[in-house]
């Protein structure tokens, strides 16, 4: 068995005293893991870092056996380790989709988004406000997109949708919240697109995507904890703010 495609580095770990194994997000294959033989040589450890775009080739002699790469760099992505704001946001992605993704199941459009999002990471102007785009299409992908389209309450489409029910994800305008606002997320209008938004807004829209990504895509993961990684840069985000 054998197949070639373009992915993306997730993660690497040692395996035996040369070799390393990695796990890449490819448009066809998913989440796919094998052995890079001599991947932990001076030579091929810089190569393997996290987000790096790499060229891959997979051979296994069965399909369900883990199998090895052959990988040739296309784009590195090294340069975040000095900037610690654009590797906190690399780190957040990798791991996400390592949390959430099946292995050797295709996510093409998912795959298509990121791999947009990465290339903008030297642009921190946008890159936040693109990544909590990124999270809203990572739960549409997993099957628990927002819907925001109309007030749930009142079934129709409002100008005033300001809140969202935390146990459905739909959106409410501020008529039909009436006395149950208290009870609701807040509705940030970046969510919604509604052009570019201040970060005290975006830092409310990863309050709402945090919420769902927590109590509503984790449970169905087996009640793991979401990945540090998010927290550690919603965190430094919100100093960043604080600081002005």
């Amino acid at each position: 068995m054998d197949w070639r495609d373009q992915g993306i580095l997730l993660n690497s770990r040692r395996h035996g005293e040369s070799s390393v194994i990695i796990e890449v997000f490819t448009p066809e294959r998913g989440r796919h893991a094998g052995v890079v033989r001599g991947g932990a040589s001076r030579k091929m450890a810089p190569v393997l870092q996290p987000g790096a775009q790499l060229d891959l080739e997979w051979r296994a002699r069965l399909e369900d056996h883990i199998g090895t790469f052959r990988v040739e760099p296309l784009k590195s992505r090294a340069w975040t380790m000095g900037d610690r704001m654009a590797l906190a946001g690399l780190n957040a992605v990798c791991a996400l989709l390592l949390f959430v993704l099946p292995e050797r199941e295709a996510h093409a459009e998912l795959y298509r988004k990121t791999l947009i999002l990465l290339d903008i990471l030297d642009q921190p102007e946008i890159w936040t406000l693109a990544y909590l785009n990124w999270e809203m299409a990572l739960l549409e992908e997993m099957g628990f997109g927002l819907d925001l389209r109309r007030c749930a309450v009142l079934g129709e489409k409002a100008n005033d949708l300001s809140y969202i029910s935390p146990k459905t994800g739909r959106a409410v305008s501020r008529a039909g919240a009436g006395e149950w606002a208290n009870r609701l997320l807040p509705l940030p209008p970046c969510l919604m697109g509604h052009g570019p938004a201040p970060d005290a807004e975006i830092l409310q829209g990863f309050e709402v995507t945090g919420h769902f990504l927590n109590n509503h895509l984790a449970p169905q993961l087996g009640n793991r904890a979401l990945p540090e990684a998010r927290a550690r840069y919603v965190a430094r985000f919100a100093a960043e703010v604080a600081k002005g």
